[in-house]
């Protein structure tokens, strides 16, 4: 199974950056790779309408590391484990994503990998475009 990290650096606080990645509510606004509609929240757990169909997602618990870990049970009852890390840097915060070829041929991983770097692109405009 390959694995391939996808990042993005984002000129806001690595504070700001995993606040507002944490939000569910949020998830739609920037994570269309996952969440596509309104988020439900049932518990710990959180059931997305995803490109993929019905999703049931599980964060880690919050944290003041930036760590955003979260597992995203398929449809097909696979879970996968998606690591995803807040991380300061000299031009505010850089988000790290490791995606995981999970059920996905050569040509379906490169379009995940895609779709991660365009959900984290849109989370930098939607930041920046905030005022501090």
């Amino acid at each position: 199974m390959a694995s391939r990290h996808v990042s993005q650096v984002i000129g806001r606080t690595p504070d700001q950056v995993y606040e507002f990645a944490a939000n569910p509510a949020n998830l739609p606004r920037w994570a269309a790779g996952l969440a596509n509609s309104p988020v439900t929240i049932d518990g710990d757990r959180l059931l997305v309408d995803s490109p993929m169909g019905q999703v049931t997602v599980r964060f880690v618990p919050h944290n003041d590391l930036g760590v955003l870990d979260h597992d995203v049970t398929l449809p097909s009852g696979t879970v996968v484990n998606n690591p995803v890390r807040v991380l300061s840097h000299p031009n505010g915060a850089e988000i790290l994503f490791t995606v995981r070829q999970i059920e996905l041929s050569d040509e379906e991983f490169e379009r995940d990998l895609e779709m991660v770097a365009e959900d984290l692109r849109r989370l930098k405009e939607l930041l920046e475009a905030q005022s501090s």
